[in-house]
């Protein structure tokens, strides 16, 4: 491991690896943060499940439109930059809502003001998680390309060590500190990934007209970029040219005149690809479906958060516990996958993943309908068993997303259109709590009033076999390996 990582700072740098590694230990060390917003909206604000989820679903909204902190990071450079200045930026949208809120009862006691701060705080990390994963694409070219697997895998380590942190210390941190103590102590992070941004170097953009265009997230083609050259120029010339015929002497453009041609370009040039890109059946169809498969599914975690803490009387230590065994079913099912399943046909297993999410749904229904107590099963063993059960199944869905995705992509909008199809899948996750919180509302489940969930819960189970009938949208003869 340390030679590993030895070989990775040789590589790299010691700095662009902790800044990598910070940022991504803080996405997964969100749950500490979290699982307080969680009881800040349930106890002190006292939101039905409906409403509480529904807040929680708007103030994630920034993570749907991912692309567009990608093309606005490819095409407009600031101060001659293109990452680290977005990087910041993002940063301190990151963490001053975290200051506020923790300094500030009256902004974190108000149902509007909490979700309007945590939409902030959700753009930042969103635009950091964007222009992070565009320097990791834009480092491992040409002659570090040996080296994209072991920082993806940096990366991935972070977060998982991230995540299993900030669950087992968020529930005992909701015990023993006040929350506003608990906002604050989580801005700490941000402020290192703040920090750490001072010591990464960036090469500036060395001319407007060649690199704005050549290097969008992962690099529009030669030909396009010439074409956009070729046109920004004769623009300029025909203006210069006509400007002379009327004035008989030589004129000068307004000094910024020509950057805000090629970012006009720029733009122009990644919306044009991403619409030819999605013109394309195969990727229509495939994303229509993944879209389909959380869309037609109503979450109602929300709810059952709350009859966790108020029925079951579950504390917070061991629901952050909970959290740690879905963290490692994650990644017991990435092995899995990649171990024995990536050469089976993706229609496949993403059938037999959603009949095994239905499966894990009763999971739930036996524990409110009280079916464990019967057998004399305890609802903690039950609960760690169903959430390590359910996390490695859900990643046999989502693995076939990221490995489809990856090859539909078409060579020169790579990243953009990548995190495009993570802006779908998220805003179909989005569609999908919203459909939860009506439903919730619609069987009048509320905080003390669980006697419609059984009902809601197998709801949920049926809905979750509706993306089966889909199937045919996914290119038949796809695997984990090709298209």
């Amino acid at each position: 491991m340390i030679q590993w990582l030895n070989h990775l700072r040789l590589a790299f740098g010691a700095s662009f690896l902790w800044l990598v590694c910070s940022i991504y230990f803080t996405q997964g060390f969100r749950s500490f943060v979290w699982t307080a917003v969680s009881y800040q909206l349930k106890d002190k604000l006292e939101l039905s499940p409906s409403a509480s989820q529904f807040v929680s679903t708007v103030a994630f909204f920034p993570w749907s439109i991912k692309p567009l902190y990608g093309i606005l990071s490819d095409c407009i450079p600031i101060g001659g930059r293109k990452r680290i200045p977005y990087l910041v930026i993002s940063t301190v949208l990151s963490l001053f809502p975290w200051l506020v809120l923790g300094q500030l009862s009256s902004l974190r006691d108000s149902k509007v003001n909490l979700m309007s701060l945590l939409m902030v705080q959700n753009l930042g990390s969103a635009m950091a998680d964007v222009v992070v994963d565009a320097m990791i694409a834009e480092a491992v070219k040409l002659e570090r390309a040996s080296f994209a697997g072991d920082l993806q895998a940096l990366s991935w380590m972070s977060m998982a060590v991230g995540g299993i942190c900030g669950s087992l210390l968020g529930g005992y941190a909701l015990t023993n500190l006040r929350i506003n103590n608990i906002f604050l102590l989580f801005s700490i992070l941000p402020a290192v990934q703040l920090f750490s941004c001072i010591f990464v170097e960036e090469k500036k953009v060395l001319s407007t007209s060649s690199v704005v265009t050549t290097h969008m997230m992962n690099g529009s083609s030669k030909s396009e970029d010439f074409e956009v050259e070729k046109s920004a120029s004769t623009i300029l010339r025909r203006k210069k040219s006509g400007a002379g015929k009327k004035k008989n002497k030589k004129s000068k453009l307004p000094k910024d005149s020509s950057v805000k041609l090629h970012w006009y370009q720029s733009l122009k040039t990644a919306c044009y690809s991403l619409y030819q890109a999605f013109r394309q059946p195969i990727i229509m169809r495939s994303m229509t479906w993944f879209m389909i498969a959380n869309v037609a599914i109503p979450n109602l975690s929300t709810v059952m958060f709350y009859y966790q803490t108020e029925y079951l009387n579950l504390e917070a230590s061991f629901l952050g516990t909970a959290r740690v065994a879905g963290w490692l079913g994650l990644m017991l099912g990435t092995f899995v996958y990649n171990r024995f399943l990536k050469n089976m046909k993706l229609r496949k297993i993403l059938m037999w993943a959603h009949v095994g999410v239905a499966i894990t749904n009763l999971v739930d229904i036996f524990l409110v309908s009280r079916v464990n107590e019967r057998f004399g099963i305890s609802d903690k063993a039950l609960m760690l068993c169903g959430s390590t059960l359910a996390d490695a199944i859900n990643q046999f869905k989502f693995m076939p997303f990221l490995i489809l995705s990856g090859q539909l992509c078409p060579p020169g909008i790579e990243g953009t259109l990548f995190a495009l199809f993570m802006s779908i899948n998220n805003l179909s996750s989005t569609l999908g709590s919203f459909a939860g919180a009506g439903l919730a509302s619609i069987l009048n489940l509320s905080s003390g009033s669980f006697e419609n969930l059984v009902p809601g819960l197998a709801i949920q189970t049926l809905c979750t076999l509706i993306p089966i009938a889909f199937l045919f949208l996914i290119p038949k003869e796809a695997t984990g390996i090709s298209t």
